[in-house]
């Protein structure tokens, strides 16, 4: 394992570069055109080591200074330590390291799994509180001296992620969006704030809404949208067996916590239509 004091370093340095991320208002973030001319979104990772890698080497972003990369939901994965820590923190220190090469360029998006870890609701898998295992794992990496120091880094990296990035050609990326019934209530201004409050992270609060919901009917997506001025949704959190699936014309879902994992790589000075996306779609 790399040296914990590195580690740490990193991760503090990536949370202050995400939060002085170019185009961002509050946790929204609007890449401007000018410095964006194609962005890579990943379906979710949970812990999947090799997948980002693959990922990054697909994204080559040293030769392409104007490309645009988008990890989401990076914790809570299957891969286990010898005394069974959760080693899916390994994923956040790599896009720690990514974030500090290339600030203007990287970014992840919370998902519903960092918005329990960070506000310790419980996530249960079975018979395994999956927020605890998580932190076992970075405690059996670091150490019980350091181990604790880098945890906390970690929640306030993902207490400073962009909830939504919104490209210049109105493809909106986000984990989820909320359900058609909590959409009347949902206020994307509470998202615009620098800070959230207590009640943005609670059931039926602004994150909260974003990152839970799994409706994914045609009208709630457009009404979605129109909030964001956008055309086309790009999201996770849910399952898809070929590593993506469009449920209609205006979201394409991603996953990449299993084999096959999903991501798309879109041109994102022109309007795009489901059809371009599905084009644009990469299979690991």
């Amino acid at each position: 394992m790399p040296s914990p004091d590195r580690i740490l370093t990193l991760v503090q340095q990536a949370t202050a570069l995400t939060r002085a991320t170019p185009g961002r208002v509050g946790h929204v973030l609007h890449p401007d055109a000018r410095d964006c001319t194609e962005a890579l979104v990943v379906g979710d990772l949970h812990g999947r080591v090799a997948h980002f890698q693959v990922v990054i080497k697909t994204a080559d972003l040293a030769a392409n200074p104007t490309r645009h990369v988008v990890f989401q939901e990076v914790i809570h994965g299957k891969f286990r330590y010898p005394k069974g820590g959760d080693k899916s923190h390994q994923v956040v220190d790599l896009f720690s390291a990514l974030k500090c090469q290339f600030p203007k360029q990287v970014h992840c998006i919370p998902g519903n799994h960092e918005l329990a870890q960070w506000t310790g609701r419980p996530v249960l898998k079975g018979n395994e509180n999956v927020n605890a295992i998580f932190e076992e794992g970075v405690t059996e990496a670091y150490g019980p001296e350091w181990g604790p120091r880098i945890y906390a880094a970690y929640l306030d990296l993902f207490r400073a992620l962009p909830a939504i990035i919104r490209f210049p050609n109105r493809v909106v990326v986000s984990h989820t969006l909320p359900n058609l019934r909590a959409l009347p209530t949902f206020d994307l201004a509470r998202l615009e704030a620098d800070r959230y409050e207590p009640e943005d992270v609670q059931p039926g609060g602004a994150l909260h809404s974003l990152l839970w919901g799994r409706d994914t009917a045609r009208e709630t997506v457009k009404a979605f949208l129109e909030r964001l001025d956008g055309d086309l949704l790009v999201s996770g959190h849910i399952a898809c067996e070929q590593g993506y699936k469009t449920p209609h014309d205006c979201q394409l879902i991603l996953d990449c916590a299993e084999n096959p994992g999903g991501f798309v790589l879109f041109p994102t000075r022109r309007r795009m239509t489901i059809a371009d996306m599905l084009h644009c779609v990469r299979i690991i």
